[in-house]
C-alpha cells in the first residue's frame, strides 16, 4: 500500500504498467523518487539493449546489462566520448570541452598532464591531513540532536578535499560544491525549467576566480595541485587562453572530486540503517571497513549514466545500433546485474569482489580519483567507529533531481556516542 501512495504520490508510474516501446528511463523524478530499481530491472529482464525513440532529451539506447556496459565503455573506438558524457544536449549549445569528453589522444594528453595530483604518492602525503580534517568535522557534531549530515558532514569534508587537491583558498572553499551543483543542473540531466542566465553567470565567476589562480601558479614552481600541474603542463599550459575548454575541465574536475564522494558519504549512513544486520557486522568487525568502502559506492552508484555516442554501425545484445545513435550505459543498473553480482539488491559490507563494480567506469574513462575517494571514505568509517555507536537516520532523505546525479540533498540523523 506505501509504495501504491509513493507512486501516486510522486507522479512516477509502475514501470511493470506501461509498455515496453515507449520506456523512458531519462526522467530525472524516477530517481528523486529512488524508483529507478525497477525500471532498470524490467528492463534487464525484457530489452537490455532497449531504444528509445523519443523523449525529452531524444532518441537513445539504454545498456543496462554489468557485461554489455563493459563491452562499450572498453571500445573508444566504436562508441565514441565526444561531444558529452551525459545523456541530454545542452538546449543552449553551451558544451564546453572536456578531457572526459574527448577521445585519444587529446584525452590521453590532458588527462596524463592532471593524474599526478591524484597518484599514489601523493594519496600517502594526504592521509593524515584527511584523517585531521574528519576528526575535526565528527568533533564538531551535535550529539544526541537531529542534524543534517549532508550538509555538516559529507559537503563540508569533500569540500575540504577538493580545497586541497586544487589549493583552493581555504575561506573561499564553499564556493567549490555550489559551482559543482551548478555545473550538474541543467536540462541535459533532466532538471527542465534550469535558468540557464543564472547557471552561465556562476559559471564565468568560476572561470574567472580560476584563471587568476592560474597566473599565480604558472608564476610559481610547479606543485603537485590540479591547477599547478594544468598551468606547468607542456600540452595545456595555453589552455587558460581558451576560457571555455579551461571551464570545461575545471567542472569536470569539481564534479569529479564532489559527487562520488558527498553522495557515497550520505549513502553509507542511510545504507547501514536499511540494513541494520550489516551495522552489526561492522561493529563487530571494523576490519571490514576497506570492504564496505566499495560496497558503498557499488550500491550507491554516485553517477548513474555516461554517454557514448556509436561511429560506426555496430550490433550490441542482438540489436542494431547506427552511426551517430545515442548510446548510454547505465552504470545504476549494471552494478544491479543479477547475472554477475550475486544478490545485487542487497547491500553486504563482507561481500566477496566488492571493488568489482561499474561506479567508476572502465577502460580509459575510469575515475583518475577513484583511490581518493575510497580513502576518504575509510578514514570517515575508522574514525565515526572511534566515537559513535550509532548513527540514526530519523527520515527518509531528499534526493537530487537529476539522471545522472544520484546525490542527496537532506539526511536527519541522530549520534549516539559508544558508551
Amino acid at each position: 500500500m506505501a509504495d501504491t501512495l509513493h507512486k501516486a504520490e510522486s507522479g512516477v508510474a509502475d514501470p511493470w504498467s506501461l509498455p515496453l516501446e515507449s520506456f523512458d528511463v531519462s526522467r530525472a523524478e524516477i530517481y528523486q523518487n529512488n524508483m529507478q530499481g525497477e525500471y532498470f530491472r524490467r528492463l534487464r529482464q525484457e530489452a537490455p539493449v532497449h531504444y528509445c525513440p523519443e523523449s525529452a532529451v531524444g532518441a537513445y539506447w539504454s545498456v543496462t546489462k554489468y557485461n554489455d556496459i563493459i563491452a562499450v565503455d572498453s571500445n573508444h573506438k566504436v562508441f565514441s566520448s565526444e561531444p558529452s558524457i551525459v545523456i541530454g544536449d545542452p538546449s543552449d549549445n553551451f558544451q564546453p570541452p572536456m578531457f572526459i569528453a574527448m577521445d585519444p589522444p587529446l584525452h590521453d594528453i590532458q588527462r596524463k598532464v592532471a593524474q599526478p595530483a591524484v597518484a599514489p604518492t601523493q594519496l600517502s602525503e594526504l592521509e593524515d591531513l584527511i584523517r585531521q580534517r574528519v576528526c575535526n568535522i565528527l568533533d564538531s557534531l551535535p550529539v544526541g540532536e537531529e542534524f543534517n549530515w549532508v550538509e555538516k558532514v559529507s559537503i563540508e569534508l569533500t569540500t575540504q578535499m577538493l580545497a586541497t587537491l586544487f589549493d583552493f583558498p581555504f575561506e573561499d572553499r564553499h564556493k567549490l560544491p555550489f559551482w559543482s551543483d551548478v555545473s550538474t543542473t541543467s536540462d541535459a540531466v533532466g532538471v527542465v525549467g534550469t535558468d540557464m542566465e543564472w547557471r552561465m553567470k556562476h559559471l564565468n565567476e568560476c572561470v574567472a576566480y580560476f584563471t587568476e589562480l592560474w597566473h599565480q601558479r604558472a608564476s610559481e614552481p610547479r606543485k603537485f595541485d590540479f591547477i599547478s600541474l594544468l598551468a606547468h603542463g607542456e600540452d595545456t599550459k595555453d589552455m587558460v587562453k581558451n576560457p571555455i575548454e579551461l571551464l570545461g575541465n575545471l567542472m569536470l574536475l569539481i564534479v569529479g572530486g564532489n559527487d562520488t564522494t558527498r553522495n557515497s558519504i550520505s549513502g553509507g549512513v542511510y545504507f547501514l540503517n536499511k540494513f541494520p544486520a550489516e551495522y552489526d557486522k561492522l561493529r563487530a568487525d571494523p576490519s571490514l571497513i576497506p570492504n564496505m568502502v566499495s560496497e558503498i559506492i557499488r550500491y550507491q552508484t554516485p553517477l548513474a549514466h555516461m554517454r557514448r555516442v556509436a561511429t560506426e554501425d555496430t550490433e550490441l545484445g542482438g540489436q542494431k545500433i547506427r552511426k551517430g545513435d545515442k548510446v548510454v550505459m547505465w552504470y545504476v543498473s549494471g552494478n544491479r546485474d543479477e547475472e554477475v553480482i550475486e544478490q545485487a539488491d542487497e547491500f553486504l559490507i563482507d561481500r566477496p569482489n566488492a571493488r568489482r563494480h561499474l561506479s567508476f567506469g572502465f577502460g580509459i574513462h575510469r575515475c583518475m580519483g577513484n583511490r581518493v575517494a575510497e580513502m576518504q571514505l575509510r578514514i570517515l568509517w575508522e574514525e565515526i567507529m572511534n566515537r559513535f555507536d550509532r548513527i540514526e537516520v530519523t527520515r527518509e532523505p531528499r534526493r537530487v533531481l537529476s539522471n545522472f546525479v544520484l546525490g542527496y540533498e537532506e539526511l536527519p540523523v541522530i549520534l549516539h556516542p559508544r558508551s
